[in-house]
């Protein structure tokens, strides 16, 4: 039974190690205290509105990822490894950077405009996550990353509604991170360059090619 069970399941371990691995080592990075980081800002974050509204997009990034990860792991081993591996490799990029590169940003209002629920939420998002550690957004990463495996799956690549679906969370998700003030551009810049450099790696590179090619040129020699 248990030998069943594991190998059902054994893939889910290194996910949950390196989930384990990176909040600890993000708690670190955000407890940490830093004189000077480095500001990020780009003249085009002072024409960019505060829209309290998109606080909920924002929030949907977490099931959005997490769904994503748990449906593949379920529906498709080899998608859900790939998803795993654009993931992982982005987020540890991220914590090197951070770590390296402490930074920080000021384009938090210092008094909403307005008072309602969602300003409500935004608040409480301010006293959990702090202005620093914050190149590049990891939540345009990762949606990024759920949103080209949900193109790339065989079960998925030709549904409509989901692809739009999709396509619509992962746009708000992205316009979130500028709207309520918890990123510059510059940090939704850079995530989506290293989306594409990872997409390119995990998904367009023919490694199986490559290996048959090294096999044959090993024989020839």
């Amino acid at each position: 039974m248990f030998k069943k069970v594991w190998n059902i399941y054994k893939h889910a371990i290194p996910c949950l190690a390196y989930f384990s691995i990176y909040l600890i080592w993000f708690v670190q990075l955000e407890s940490r205290h830093i004189l000077r980081p480095t500001n990020i800002h780009l003249a085009l974050d002072d024409y960019i509105p505060f829209l309290e509204g998109f606080v909920i997009p924002y929030f949907l990034w977490f099931p959005y990822v997490a769904g994503a990860v748990i449906y593949f792991f379920y529906a498709d081993k080899k998608d859900y490894h790939k998803l795993c591996i654009f993931l992982f490799t982005g987020m540890t990029a991220f914590l090197v950077i951070s770590t390296v590169f402490p930074n920080i940003q000021h384009l938090r209002p210092s008094v909403f405009p307005r008072d309602n629920i969602f300003t409500d939420l935004i608040g409480f998002l301010y006293k959990a996550d702090t202005a620093t550690n914050i190149v590049p957004s990891i939540h345009v990463f990762n949606s990024i990353g759920v949103h080209v495996a949900v193109l790339k799956n065989q079960n998925t690549r030709n549904n409509k509604v989901i692809h739009t679906g999709s396509l619509l969370l992962c746009s708000s998700i992205v316009m979130s991170t500028m709207f309520i003030k918890q990123h510059s551009c510059f940090d939704v810049l850079t995530a989506i360059v290293m989306a594409i450099i990872l997409y390119i790696l995990v998904y367009k590179v023919n490694y199986a090619a490559f290996k048959e090619t090294t096999k044959v040129e090993e024989k020839i020699s």
